[in-house]
């Protein structure tokens, strides 16, 4: 934080999460687009809803107007406009966590202080595509037929956040050769079998040299892995995603985060 003067900023932000700090403040985490993950004070906003309204939510994407502090490492949260609130939309169980899982993702690994506009850009674009998921499979939903449900727009995006968090992080492992031998996958998925993947190490392996807890990730859930990291979400929404629809591979790109992260993702476990 800058010393001596305090620097006021305005700017985008995705507010993370909100906890009770001192006797009628909050302490706010939010991932700005100008200065990345910042934690600042509300000051009375338990007892006054007038600067900041509803717009301490999770996932609500804000305006925000804060001062740094000389030598102080929280910054002064002043006022928040809403840009975009989930709450206009109806919020379900899926719903609800998927939002969760984005902020949860962004809220660990993002470093303080540390701007990456290609992750605030994949946050907002995930978060608001999750507005369809009033098709999703929660508690009242009606399968559009007893084979096959239509699904919900939050499995794509939830999957998709996690395959691009990974990529932008630098975490996503090579699909393609096998992490101990180096043998090339290919030839084995274009056989149809699967490759394999263990929540205790790095990258996936063959079936010679897959570990007792491995699991299997489908020859064709590499594929969609490959085209989800070339296809606009826009486009993939397109199309039906119910849960089962590589829900193999939504479940590596998870856990790949929680081993890089070093911890389990709360949010995450309803989706892998």
């Amino acid at each position: 934080m800058a010393e001596g003067r305090q620097i006021p900023h305005h700017g985008e932000a995705i507010v993370l999460r909100s906890w009770p700090f001192l006797e009628a403040d909050l302490l706010v985490s939010l991932f700005t687009r100008e200065q990345g993950k910042v934690k600042g004070v509300a000051r009375h906003a338990m007892r006054s809803r007038r600067r900041f309204g509803g717009a301490l939510e999770p996932a609500t994407y804000v305006q925000a107007h804060y001062t740094e502090r000389p030598k102080q490492d929280l910054v002064r949260l002043d006022q928040f406009e809403i840009l975009w609130s989930p709450m206009t939309a109806p919020v379900d169980w899926l719903r609800a966590a998927g939002m969760q899982f984005v902020v949860e993702v962004l809220d660990e690994a993002m470093p303080d202080l540390a701007a990456e506009d290609n992750v605030f850009r994949l946050a907002m674009t995930c978060l608001t595509a999750m507005e369809g998921g009033a098709r999703g499979q929660g508690p009242g939903f009606r399968a559009q037929s007893a084979e096959e449900p239509r699904g919900s727009t939050v499995w794509i995006a939830a999957m998709y956040f996690a395959l691009w968090m990974n990529r932008l992080m630098g975490w996503m492992p090579d699909l393609a050769h096998c992490a101990a031998c180096g043998l090339d996958l290919r030839e084995e998925m274009q056989q149809g079998r699967p490759v394999w993947w263990s929540p205790t190490a790095d990258g996936v392996s063959c079936g010679d040299d897959r570990k007792p807890d491995s699991r299997a990730l489908s020859a064709q859930s590499v594929a969609e892995s490959y085209r989800i990291a070339r296809t606009p979400l826009k486009e993939l929404l397109e199309e039906e995603w119910p849960a089962k629809r590589a829900g193999d591979l939504r479940a590596f790109a998870i856990a790949v985060l929680e081993r890089h992260l070093e911890r389990r993702i709360r949010s995450g476990a309803g989706f892998s």
